[in-house]
């Protein structure tokens, strides 16, 4: 299968970016010719072993392409796909996690030349996991801009479809069943808006499935080559996040069988296991516990993203899993959800909530957005019709296929998701476990009335209707809308202006336009002569537009205890001070002029969320 050699180098780009990440930042070279180094490295690497990593493989004839074209699930599936490297290629990245903590902290270790524990009063910018970082820095360092980054989720987006048949029809799908399901999975609103933007959640999924997919191979083949690239996969998946690592339980089941060949070529063996721990979420647990002594790094962070009753939120985030996959692609109704859902439950379940879930866990959104979206409202609905259909004409004879160990294996995911949610109190739930849903659809599809159902014209043609929806989340997600956003809103003038929904659609779009770039005219207000800014930020605020253009200025975090000796001895002379993290710490502008002697030159509203709505920000000089 042509996917193959892909699905291969893109787990070994993967291993080595992160490797090549740590390894030149203990030498103190991240920077283009640490890079250059790396890069030529590989390609004599990739030339050595370019035999193994491109078998299998074979060149598609453009006839052989233009007949698959012609049938309508990967015909839908490529026009999604076009339609989504348009959108990434058209707009800056504005995922708000990415701009807030992810970018910020590459340009922060690329300034230095090496990882290093930021000075912050955003913990996340430290204690996360950094391998979709390691990802983005070569390509910060080659080309000093963000426009490209979206490629690091839609390259391994596009490997997705040969993934899911490959491990679905390993795991007991029928291929008959695996065939249309292979293009509808990578659909799913998640798959879809992640894969132009900087969301670290969706691209592991490919980890999670290649860990397994090779896994399975090596049972069967005996190659080396597929234990070794089963044990990178499973170490990425890890490294991309570690609310991974439950999912590793489906691939011990798998390769613990395997650990005695691991090492059967010792030399090259150690080599790829030392190769796959610096590319886990090892280094950044070590750091953790050196610096924070917690290897999560989550005793920095807000306590309510941990859940302290299992039960509950297990409870708690299977109902938020729910409604967050089944809540309808166009969804007016949402504010009115948002804010009357809880009083319908009990002062005491509330207070359970509460003290185990974030504030607004349940939130849910008008349209699907790349921070919240799960599988989406269409794959849900054919998923659940699948399910019923599959319990109505279940076959009385138990498929041959399907073993025990088998059957444990396809329940696993299930018990590895139910451990995330005995843990996890966060909010956009849906989104978060990303990697897990690859591996939690071939139990519902195994079932031997599937292939029945998949021939039959209805459900073919319900299965066409949720793709074509899925154009729908693509066209219209605020963060790279695919229609002509400002044309419409001046039509519509101070009409539009005056009805509620119609000013929040206005609103939301407006400010992920300028979500990108949320501090362009404080970046105006600073003196030409400024190469080092002080950012006086609260945590969820981003100062991605100060670092803009790349290379040209560098931003220094204060924390707001920070004293004026502090910051003139790290040579600041100018600071941008947010008027949030002013009213947090219970202070004005004037006074904190006042207590560091500086000078006010400018104050300049900017809006960062629809939600925080306009506040302000004081750039000022130091004396």
């Amino acid at each position: 299968m042509s996917f193959l050699p892909l699905v291969r180098i893109w787990l070994l780009v993967s291993a080595l970016a992160s490797a090549a990440g740590w390894i030149l930042s203990a030498l103190g070279q991240l920077n283009q010719t640490g890079y250059a180094i790396v890069a030529a490295l590989g390609l004599v690497v990739f030339f050595l072993a370019r035999r193994e990593l491109l078998c299998d493989g074979q060149l598609r004839g453009w006839l052989r392409i233009k007949s698959r074209l012609a049938r309508p699930f990967p015909l839908i599936f490529t026009a999604l796909a076009a339609l989504v490297f348009l959108g990434g290629a058209l707009y800056l990245p504005s995922n708000y996690d990415a701009l807030t903590y992810r970018l910020p902290r590459v340009l922060h270790w690329l300034a230095e030349g090496q990882w290093h524990w930021i000075q912050t009063g955003n913990p996340r910018m430290n204690d996360r996991s950094c391998g979709f970082e390691w990802l983005m820095a070569p390509i910060l360092v080659a080309t000093k801009s963000d426009r490209a980054l979206f490629l690091v989720n839609f390259l391994p987006f596009l490997l997705l479809p040969g993934l899911v048949f490959s491990v679905f029809t390993r795991l007991g799908v029928p291929a008959r069943v695996a065939w249309p399901w292979m293009w509808l999975l990578p659909t799913g609103y998640n798959f879809l808006l992640q894969a132009a933007s900087l969301g670290n959640d969706a691209y592991a999924a490919v980890y999670a499935l290649a860990s397994v997919d090779f896994a399975l191979r090596a049972r069967t083949s005996r190659r080396l080559l597929d234990v070794w690239l089963s044990l990178l996969a499973a170490a990425l998946l890890t490294g991309a996040k570690p609310g991974n690592l439950p999912l590793l339980l489906p691939w011990l089941i798998v390769f613990l069988p395997l650990l005695p060949k691991l090492f059967s070529q010792a030399v090259a063996g150690l080599a790829v296991v030392l190769l796959a721990l610096g590319a886990s979420f090892l280094p950044t647990a070590i750091l953790n516990h050196l610096h924070c002594g917690d290897w999560t790094g989550m005793t920095l962070e807000n306590t309510s993203i941990i859940g302290q009753n299992p039960l509950v939120g297990i409870l708690g985030n299977t109902a938020v899993f729910l409604t967050s996959n089944f809540v309808p692609t166009l969804f007016p109704m949402a504010g009115w959800w948002n804010h009357s859902i809880l009083t319908f439950l009990p002062d005491q379940i509330n207070a359970l909530l509460a003290a185990n879930f974030e504030a607004y866990f349940y939130r849910l959104g008008e349209i699907p957005t790349e921070e919240a979206a799960g599988l989406g409202f269409g794959l849900s609905v054919l998923l659940a019709v699948s399910l019923l259909f599959a319990g109505r004409h279940r076959s009385r004879r138990p498929s041959p296929f399907l073993t025990w160990p088998r059957r444990v294996l396809l329940l696993s995911p299930y018990v590895a998701l139910l451990v995330f949610f005995a843990k996890s109190g966060m909010m956009t739930l849906a989104r978060l476990v990303s990697a897990y849903y690859p591996l939690l659809l071939p139990a519902l599809l195994c079932a031997s009335a599937q292939p029945a159902l998949v021939r039959r014209r209805w459900w073919r043609r319900l299965a066409l209707a949720v793709m074509l929806l899925a154009f729908v989340a693509v066209v219209l997600t605020p963060a790279r809308p695919l229609w002509p956003v400002r044309t419409v809103f001046h039509f519509i003038g101070d009409a539009g202006a005056n009805h509620p929904l119609a000013r929040r659609i206005r609103d939301v779009y407006l400010t992920y336009a300028d979500r990108p770039d949320p501090l362009a005219k404080v970046r105006a207000a600073l003196p030409d002569d400024c190469t080092v800014v002080g950012f006086v930020g609260a945590a969820d605020d981003t100062e991605i537009s100060l670092w803009r253009p790349f290379g040209q200025r560098r931003v220094a975090d204060v924390l707001f205890t920070d004293s004026p000796a502090q910051l003139r001895a790290r040579q600041i002379k100018y600071a941008v001070v947010g008027e949030t993290v002013l009213g947090e710490n219970h202070q004005t502008i004037q006074a904190w002029l006042q207590s560091h002697r500086a000078t006010l030159l400018a104050s300049v509203s900017a809006t960062m969320t629809v939600s925080l709505g306009p506040r302000l920000w004081h750039v000022v000089r130091l004396e």
